[in-house]
């Protein structure tokens, strides 16, 4: 099975170097769909996944100034103890089993349904909000670390969201940051999180470091070629046909 767990990471690392979609929509439902592996160590080993891929992009963000911490430091501080807070209560009440992949089934839905209406109106969400970028409008910290706790809860239930609800939260609250702003911030949040959510599940036992290990020996160079050939390939029909998977994919989990 080998072989098969380094084709769906490449696969997965090639679609995300093609469309910039975050690996935890499109690798935690081809695992348990695809493969049969039980959704508890699907989340889990994509959550740690997801930390490694994408730590290196903290680092070129950083350099090329694209992160603004005071952004990052209150979603964190939500974020981080939401995460630790869900996984002690998954742990207090002994929620396992069946039950536990139930829920995390449904919560998968949730956030797969929720990814695909983001990607799908991105850009007209874009466009709304683009009269709104000459104000300089911020919320306030305890929103966004509120705001942070919930997405915390969600993506170590699912691990989905972290990029795509993350970047599309930040474009909400913050309509004047620029795209690449967006972009780093959301990263350099993603990053603890997705860790700090894995190590929680690892706590759990829900981490298959055989499997993890496999599909980032295969995102590696499915990364990379996707984002060779990405300018030659109409990014709007691609973004369409993948929410469009997403949205049937999520729609299954839920019911």
């Amino acid at each position: 099975m080998d072989f098969y767990y380094i084709f769906a990471g490449a696969s997965v690392g090639f679609i995300i170097g093609l469309t910039g979609v975050g690996g935890g929509s499109l690798m935690t439902p081809l695992l348990v769909l695809g493969f049969n592996v039980q959704p508890a160590i699907a989340v889990g080993t994509d959550l740690l996944y997801a930390a490694i891929t994408k730590a290196g992009g903290v680092w070129s963000h950083h350099k090329h100034r694209n992160i603004d911490w005071t952004i990052v430091r209150p979603l964190c501080l939500g974020s981080i103890p939401g995460s630790i807070i869900c996984v002690i209560l998954i742990q207090y009440f002994n929620i396992s089993g069946d039950y536990f992949d139930k829920v995390i089934s449904i919560s998968l839905g949730f956030m797969l349904v929720l990814t695909s209406f983001v990607i799908l109106f991105k850009n007209h969400l874009s466009s709304y909000l683009s009269p709104a970028k000459t104000n300089d409008r911020k919320p306030s910290s305890i929103t966004i670390t509120l705001l942070g706790a919930i997405l915390g809860i969600l993506v170590t239930l699912s691990s989905v969201g972290a990029g795509a609800i993350g970047g599309a939260l930040l474009m909400l609250l913050y309509p004047s940051l620029k795209t690449r702003t967006i972009i780093g911030t959301d990263i350099a949040h993603a990053v603890p999180l997705t860790a700090i959510a894995g190590l929680g599940h690892y706590h759990l036992g829900n981490i298959d470091f055989s499997l993890l290990f496999n599909l980032i020996l295969g995102s590696i160079p499915g990364i990379y070629l996707g984002a060779m050939i990405s300018e030659r390939v109409p990014e709007q029909l691609l973004r369409f046909l993948l929410a469009t998977l997403l949205l049937l994919i999520g729609a299954k989990f839920i019911t």
